[in-house]
């Protein structure tokens, strides 16, 4: 059976899940409850943000979020993928590739002109047709690669 990829609000047995690898990956000092507010507010089945999972026969193996914003020094950029995270044994597999088609499918049905993301390393994202577009700042002073897809390039 396929990895199927929906909304996690229409799978939200798995949120304590997507809570956990977010905070795990993402944490850099911040609380699980921090992530936890973020999961639950992507709890939706359109609009912003929202929260999406992979599953392998009803198993969690994966997520990421479409949202308005993932980087406060650059809140002019709408809308970004976010939080792309594949559970350790599905890596290499191609899902991190599978769940973003599925959010730039879904942000261009949306009517949304461009997405965006941030990554603090190089080289993956190009692979999958995202142009660098600059330099960023993460709070409070990481450093960061912005990266925009054009739906018109998808």
């Amino acid at each position: 059976m396929p990895v199927v990829i929906a909304p996690l609000a229409d799978h939200a047995r798995h949120k304590e899940q997507v809570t956990d690898w977010l905070w795990r990956a993402f944490g850099h000092g911040a609380g699980r409850g921090f992530y936890a507010a973020i999961v639950d507010n992507g709890m939706r089945r359109d609009g912003l943000p929202i929260t999406f999972i992979a599953l392998d026969d009803g198993r969690p193996v994966g997520t990421v979020g479409l949202w308005r914003s993932d980087l406060l020094s650059r809140q002019d950029l709408t809308p970004w993928l976010a939080a792309l995270y594949v559970d350790e044994a599905y890596r290499e597999r191609g899902l991190g590739r599978q769940l973003q088609a599925f959010v730039q499918d879904f942000s261009r049905r949306a009517g949304f002109g461009s997405l965006y993301l941030y990554a603090t390393f190089t080289g993956y994202y190009e692979r999958h047709g995202w142009d660098y577009i600059g330099d960023g700042i993460e709070y409070p002073d990481m450093p960061v690669h912005l990266y925009q897809l054009r739906a018109d390039a998808r």
